[in-house]
This record gives C-alpha cells, structure tokens and sequence, in this order.
C-alpha cells in the first residue's frame, strides 16, 4: 500500500509539471518568495492576480508530531501540490488536548510547535501556501471553552463558553497565543512566523459564534480587538475572521440564509467584515448540514444563491475579496452520489471562475477536506482522497487549471497542446490524467 502510494504521488507530481512547466526547484522559489497583497477587492501576488485554488487538512500539526504519522503530511502536501492547489487551511491551535500545541496559557509543546514548524517548511518546498486559524470556536482541539476553564481556574467568575469574547482574561490569554505564535521562529528555516510569505493569511477564529448576544455587539467588538492585535503584530499578512457567512437581521438579507436559526447567533457577513483590519471575507457551505431535510435538488439550488450573494455582497458593499474556506456534500447522507457531488462542485468552482473572469470580488475556493488514505477513521462524510481513481479530483485540478490560466499563467509545455480557451485546457488536463491512470 504505501509504495503504491508513493508511486502516485510521484506521478502527480509528473503531472503538475507537465501542466505548469517548472522545475520543482522553480516552483518553490517563485510561489513563496513573495507576500499575498489585496487592493480593493481583488489579491495579488508580484502585481499578478492571485486566485486560491485550496483545501482544508486541520490535522497537518498533530499528524506531523510522531515519526509513525509524518509521512501523511508530506505525502499529502505534495499530492495537492500536484493538483495545482495553492493554499491549505489548517489548525495552529491544539488547546489542552491530545498532543496539545498550548498545555496551558502561555505554556507550549515545544515538540508541537517544532511538529507546525515542519508543516510551514513543508509547504514552502511544495509551493504552497497556508491560512492559519488561531482558534476554534467549538470544543474539538480545546477551542473557546477550554479558555473559559483556564479563566475559571484562574479564579474568574466564567461559566458559559460565550465569555471567552467579554473575559478580559480570556481575551488576554487569546491575544498572548496570537503573540507566540506570530513572533515564533520557525526551526526549520529561521524565519519569523510574522515574516513568512509561506503563510498565505491569519484566521481569528474557525467558525465563531456568540449566541450569548444575538445582536452581534459582543462578537463585533472582540474581533475589532483582536484583528488591532493582529495588525500590531503583523502588517505583512492577510487577515480574516473566519465565519460561516451568515447574515444577522438587521442587514434585510435573512433570505439568503439557510434556515432562522442562522440569524441567531451573533454574526453578520457584512458587518463583521467592516471591522478595521479584516482584508478579506470568508463563508462556508454546508446545504447537507443547514437544509438536511430538502431534497439534493434543493441544496443545490441554495447553494448557487449562496455562492453568488456573497460574491455581490463582498463586492457591491465589503469592496473585498471573498474566499469561500469550507465547502463539501457528505457521501454520508441519503441521494449522495459521486455525481451530486461533482455537480455541488462546479456550482462553488464555476461561480468563482465566472467572477474571476468579470473581474469580479471571488478569491477562491477551499473544500473540506483532503486525507491520507491511512485516515479513514478520520473521515467526517467529507474526505477526500488524493490518490483515489476520482472524477472528483479531475475536477480539482481543472478548476487549479483554468484559474491559472486567468492569472496570467502561460502553458507553453511541447506536452500540452497550447490553446487560449478554457474548454481546450479542461481537455488536456483530462487526457493527461488518464494517460497517467490516476483518474478514470
């Protein structure tokens, strides 16, 4: 299994080659040398536009602590690599848990944080960039109420998890994380977290919510806060919130959300976004979740309103980019298919590829969520597989096509037939994946 493995990797890497014609020595250099800026509502990189073609792996930091799991991290890195994906979004938290980065406030794993360092190197070498969440709003991997408790043993009249957002010990112990994270040098290159183009953007929070205070006050103000701390820290990188893209009821946009309850809880897309300091704006798409009663037609109708509002919106009123950092069907739900999902698919890629090319507010796109064939116990319903025979991954590395395509890029590789059509390089890139028998 694993030099079969092996073998596929190293074929597709063949096939990001033959696509973008670089060495991969070229592909290192010229791919992180450089900071991710944002002017308006459009990124750039070396005055190029920059779209995200991505993924989420949450996992790389943990995976990478033990000499038994690191191949999984490195063996994945490369296989998106090969697909052409430029940005990965993963944990840099792990909050008095399992293989804890933070034992304690202020406290760290060093042998975690050498375990996030190699990541950080890893993706450099492979060309790839990282959005770097700093904490989680729920309680997988400690999250806000494992600061909550370290509040209260403190001796801080805390309770709910909410308080995480008004404590000031809370607040101070966040913002002390964003600190030793952000200053740390990294042991495998000598660089600066802060100073590192390898890090595409910082992320506040995955997922946050405040259902404490529906009308966002409370939310609002702690993000305010802790982006000012951010910045103070870090004028080279990216920052974002990290929300679900919810609309709160004050903006008159509730149609657009899935469901009442995502009224509820203390976020606004629009607002949140305005806050000093955020450069870009961030949503999720999860229909198998919000909508599990309506039928796949259905899902997929909300999904395309989605997917366009938040285009709009981020650049009618927000004038930012939007990057849509979570989306996926789960093969664990009645009427999925490999075909419902391809479609689910192309609606978030093709609508962010139709902006892009109308000069329009997408960034880019992420699905949730990569693994190593060894993590099947990992697998939420949403997993995929990079060395799985899979339209799926066709699709992936079509969209990582045609995206750069859009950017500028050049495909003058004698391999490739040389075209100016999107339509033309969909075909190759097709042909040339099953030359290779990694897709069907």
């Amino acid at each position: 299994m694993a030099w079969t493995f092996t073998i596929q990797v190293s074929m597709a890497i063949l096939l990001y080659l033959l696509l973008f014609c670089r060495t991969g020595e070229e592909m290192r250099s010229n791919n992180v040398s450089s900071f991710v800026q944002r002017s308006g509502q459009q990124l750039f990189l070396d005055g190029a536009p920059f779209y995200v073609n991505g993924w989420n792996s949450y996992w790389l930091m943990v995976q990478s602590i033990e000499d038994s799991t690191r191949p999984r991290m490195f063996a994945v890195m490369m296989a998106a690599a090969a697909l052409g994906l430029t940005v990965c979004r993963t944990w840099a938290f792990n909050d008095a848990t399992y293989q804890a980065l933070q034992i304690s406030p202020g406290n760290y794993d060093e042998n975690v944080f050498q375990a996030l360092d190699q990541v950080i190197a890893v993706a450099q070498q492979n060309g790839v960039r990282l959005l770097l969440s700093l904490v989680n709003n729920w309680e997988n991997y400690g999250g806000k109420a494992q600061y909550v408790a370290w509040a209260r043993r403190a001796g801080q009249d805390v309770s709910s998890a909410d308080d995480f957002f008004t404590n000031p010990t809370c607040r101070q112990y966040y913002k002390d994380h964003v600190t030793a994270v952000l200053t740390r040098v990294n042991t495998f290159t000598q660089v600066q977290y802060c100073n590192d183009p390898t890090i595409f953007a910082w992320e506040l929070m995955n997922e946050p919510e405040c259902q404490a205070d529906p009308s966002g006050d409370t939310l609002q103000e702690w993000i305010v806060e802790m982006a000012a701390h951010v910045k103070s820290l870090d004028q080279n990188h990216l920052l974002t919130v990290g929300t679900q893209g919810f609309y709160a009821k004050s903006n008159g946009k509730l149609e657009i959300n899935p469901n009442s309850y995502a009224s509820t809880l203390g976020t606004d897309f629009i607002r949140n976004h305005m806050a000093p300091g955020i450069d870009f704006a961030t949503a999720h798409a999860y229909p198998d979740t919000w909508l599990s009663s309506q039928d796949p037609s259905e899902k997929l109708q909300f999904l395309h309103k989605w997917v366009l509002a938040h285009i709009q919106h981020s650049a009618e009123i927000l004038n930012q980019p939007v990057i849509f950092t979570e989306f996926g069907l789960s093969d664990q739900k009645s009427g999925f298919s490999i075909q419902l999902r391809n479609e689910f698919n192309n609606i978030v890629y093709d609508q962010v590829y139709s902006s892009v090319l109308e000069g329009g507010a997408a960034g880019g796109a992420l699905f949730w969520q990569f693994l190593h064939e060894e993590m099947a116990d990992w697998n939420d319903g949403f997993g995929i597989f990079p060395t799985e025979p899979s339209s799926t991954t066709e699709l992936i590395a079509a969209q990582s096509v045609r995206l750069k395509s859009a950017s500028g890029a050049r495909f003058t590789c004698p391999a490739i037939e040389t075209s100016n059509t999107e339509e033309k390089h969909e075909h190759n890139i097709t042909r040339i994946l099953k030359r290779l028998h990694l897709w069907k």
